[in-house]
């Protein structure tokens, strides 16, 4: 048993490191990427989380289109709220999953608060005034 031993085929296991590979050869899959309902249905079915939040913002950007501007955009950011909502509650939620969960959460959630907060705030008769934001606006545009 020389150092032709191994030539039947048989491989030792290697040791795996812990680094990363410097050459990425596919991206992996988010966690709960895959899909939403079973895959005997059709491909709208299996993508209807993704459907019902783009249908959101398609059904606010008809209302801002219409005259309907804070209610439109106040839409949208609900709409985005509830894709975060969706992330968080259900375990796989085809193409809504892009990033991992939390990082998912995080954006739609911010995006969707900062874009409700703004449709509130919007002049004339925003329907929320927050104090502090007339000063930063006032500082900043002398």
């Amino acid at each position: 048993m020389g150092a032709d031993a191994h030539s039947d085929g048989a491989s030792e296991p290697q040791r795996s490191s812990r680094r990363f590979p410097t050459l990425t050869r596919d991206t992996a899959r988010p966690e709960g990427g895959g899909r939403a309902a079973a895959g005997g249905y059709p491909a709208p079915a299996r993508q209807w989380p993704l459907l019902s939040v783009m249908g959101g913002v398609a059904v606010g950007l008809l209302l801002v289109a219409l005259d309907a501007f804070r209610i439109g955009v106040l839409v949208i950011g609900l709409a985005l709220l509830a894709g975060a909502v969706l992330r968080w509650a259900l375990p796989s939620v085809g193409m809504l999953a892009v990033r991992s969960r939390f990082t998912d959460m995080a954006i739609y959630g911010l995006l969707g608060f900062v874009i409700v907060m703004l449709s509130l705030m919007v002049q004339p008769k925003p329907w929320i005034h927050i104090p502090f934001l007339d000063d930063i606006v006032h500082f900043t545009v002398r």
